[in-house]
């Protein structure tokens, strides 16, 4: 009895990776093994990268606050720390954006806890 190999199922599987690294440069888009070890790669990047833009938005949320923060005479860390004693609760992506956009408001919300 001949061996039976689902070719049509092996070529489908290899050409929807093939299709996903389009784009890709050198022997990284069209040489299987090589793009099959790319794009499982990639995948570990993305997903170590969703945590780190969190990581990397507060961060900038942080600077923006605390540039603002001096600018109506504060730092940073005695503004977060007179928002807590005050319960004022509102989360720093919420002040980063009134810092950028609407600093009359954040100058009443440093002159309230001030």
């Amino acid at each position: 009895m001949p061996r039976s190999v689902n070719h049509v199922a092996s070529r489908n599987r290899r050409k929807k990776i093939l299709k996903l690294t389009k784009g890709y440069y050198g022997a990284r888009k069209n040489v299987w093994t090589v793009a099959k070890n790319t794009w499982e790669k990639g995948l570990t990047y993305a997903y170590r990268d969703r945590k780190n833009k969190k990581r990397n938005f507060r961060s900038l949320w942080i600077q923006r606050i605390n540039a603002a923060a001096r600018a109506n005479g504060m730092s940073y860390s005695r503004l977060m720390g007179a928002l807590h004693q005050n319960n004022v609760e509102i989360n720093r992506k919420v002040l980063a954006d009134l810092a950028m956009n609407n600093p009359d408001a954040f100058k009443a919300i440093v002159d309230k806890v001030k």
